[in-house]
């Protein structure tokens, strides 16, 4: 089913894992995808929608930056002619001990994981509004968001951010016909988890790559980790019509792990 059909979507963090997956899961719906990220690895992501038979144009952007955000969704408009849902998936992660971790590395997260976030969702507000169509803003939250873990406080409060950040920009933009969201992702089958699996490892106990994820995926009553396909569908019910009445939520996309 073609829900999107002369949409633009635009993803942050596109360029691999989730947000990857929710590009050409937007492409195959029939939007023009806008799929950006900090490293050319999103040209390849854009080609594979293309060679398919969607629309996708990449554009390198850091998130952290306004100038580059403003001159991402002007591309988006150059090239599609509009902006009506807007993806801000772009996330990072450290994990060390709280006497070890750097205030370059909080300030990382936070610009990246929080930060970022606003200032996208602040862009795209200014492009959906000039259609006066309504739109879709959804953010990428997490598990942290529901409950902090250890070595990671400043992921956990960058998350944190993000469900409030959607909570009051729903509320402002409710009578505009622009909804905003979140979800949160478990434990997904991403380069990410890959480096989680390892640095968790290390300061958890002696375990080898790949063991520690296997012991925490035992915990999930569905008994597998997430893919990006997974996340994607998600994604897409809250990006379409069905949705239209949902705003200010955040929904776990985690196979039963947290059940709240």
């Amino acid at each position: 089913m073609k829900r999107f059909t002369q949409k633009t979507v635009v993803i942050t963090g596109g360029s691999r894992g989730i947000g990857a997956a929710i590009a050409r899961r937007f492409a195959d719906e029939g939007a023009s995808v806008v799929v950006a990220a900090n490293e050319p690895a999103v040209e390849s992501v854009a080609s594979s929608i293309r060679d398919a038979g969607g629309s996708a144009h990449a554009v390198i952007a850091d998130v952290t930056d306004k100038r580059s955000i403003a001159a991402l969704y002007d591309e988006a408009e150059r090239t599609f002619g509009s902006v009506d849902i807007s993806i801000q998936n772009a996330g990072v992660i450290t994990i060390a001990r709280v006497e070890d971790m750097t205030e370059a590395e909080w300030d990382k997260i936070l610009d990246v994981n929080t930060k970022g976030v606003f200032l996208c969702c602040q862009e795209a507000i200014a492009r959906i509004r000039k259609h006066g169509r309504g739109g879709r803003l959804i953010n990428t939250a997490s598990g942290q968001a529901r409950q902090g873990f250890v070595f990671t406080p400043h992921y956990a409060a960058s998350k944190f951010g993000v469900v409030g950040l959607t909570q009051s920009l729903a509320k402002e933009l409710a009578k505009e016909g622009i909804t905003v969201n979140a979800f949160c992702p478990g434990i997904i089958d991403t380069d990410m988890w890959a480096y989680n699996d390892q640095a968790w490892g290390k300061l958890l106990g002696d375990y080898k790559p790949g063991e520690l994820m296997a012991e925490w995926v035992k915990g999930i009553p569905m008994g597998r980790a997430g893919t990006g396909e997974d996340v994607a569908g998600l994604v897409a019910f809250l990006a379409s019509s069905d949705a239209a009445y949902i705003t200010g939520q955040t929904i776990n996309v985690d196979g039963g792990l947290m059940m709240s």
